[in-house]
C-alpha cells in the first residue's frame, strides 16, 4: 500500500465521537497517521491551516460549520484532498460537495474496504487540481475544468479500459507532449479527435469550446 513508506497525515472531522473514534481505529489500522481531530467543522478548518495535513476527512453535519462549507475553505487554501462523510447519498449533496472542493464522498456506514480506496481517490484527485494550478487561475474555473476532465476520464475508462489515474496521467502527458492545455486534450478526447495510440486529428484545433457540453460517460462521483 501506498501509505506504507510515508504514512499520510489525516485529519478527521466528525462530531458524533464514537464514529470519530472508529474512524481514526480504521485508519491507523491501514498505516495511515491521524494527525488532528475536530468535532466541528470551523475547528477542522483552523486545524487544517494550522497542521496542513495530507488529507481531511469531514463529516458533511457538524455545528458552527458544516462539512461542505468547511470543504470549500480548505480546497480554496488548497491545503489538502477532503473527503466527506454523509449519511445520505443524494445526488444533489454529492454535487454540492464535489462543487466545494471535495475529491471523493463516503456514504456512512462504511468499511474499512470503503474508505481505503476513497482516499486513493481523493489524493489522485487532488494531484490533478493541483496540476491545473498553473493552468487556470480561480477555483471555479479549476472546478468547471475538473468536471471537463472527469468526462474525458470517463470516455478513456470506458472505451480503453483504463483506470481513472492511468487516464489521467495520459492526459497530463499528452498536454506536455503536444504543448497542449490539458483542458484542450479532454475536449479533443471527448471529441473523439485523440486517443491513446490512435493518430491526433488537429482538425478540431480551431475550435476548444466545441465539445464543452458532450454528452460523455459520467464521471466516477466517489468510493
Amino acid at each position: 500500500m501506498s501509505v506504507s513508506q510515508t504514512p499520510l497525515r489525516v485529519l478527521i472531522a466528525e462530531d458524533e465521537a464514537l464514529i470519530r473514534l472508529g474512524l481514526k481505529e480504521m485508519l491507523e489500522e491501514e498505516g495511515y497517521s491521524v494527525v488532528g481531530e475536530a468535532a466541528d467543522g470551523q475547528q477542522a478548518v483552523d486545524l487544517a491551516v494550522s497542521l496542513r495535513p495530507d488529507l481531511v476527512i469531514l463529516d458533511v453535519k457538524m455545528p458552527v460549520l458544516d462539512g461542505i462549507s468547511a470543504a470549500e475553505q480548505v480546497a480554496a487554501d488548497q491545503i489538502a484532498p477532503v473527503v466527506i462523510l454523509t449519511a445520505f447519498s443524494q445526488r444533489e449533496l454529492v454535487e454540492r460537495a464535489r462543487d466545494a472542493g471535495a475529491m471523493a464522498y463516503l456514504v456512512k456506514p462504511f468499511t474499512k474496504a470503503d474508505l481505503v480506496p476513497a482516499i486513493e481517490i481523493a489524493v489522485s484527485r487532488f494531484q490533478e487540481v493541483t496540476a491545473l494550478a498553473g493552468e487556470v487561475g480561480t477555483l471555479k474555473e479549476r472546478l468547471e475544468v475538473r468536471k471537463l476532465l472527469d468526462r474525458a476520464k470517463g470516455k478513456l475508462q470506458t472505451e480503453q479500459g483504463m483506470s481513472e489515474p492511468d487516464a489521467f496521467r495520459w492526459i497530463q502527458k499528452t498536454s506536455m507532449d503536444q504543448r497542449l492545455a490539458m483542458r484542450a486534450v479532454a475536449e479533443r478526447v471527448l471529441e473523439g479527435s485523440m486517443t491513446p495510440g490512435g493518430a491526433t486529428n488537429n482538425g478540431g484545433a480551431g475550435s476548444p469550446d466545441a465539445a464543452g457540453g458532450a454528452g460523455a460517460a459520467k464521471p466516477d462521483s466517489g468510493a
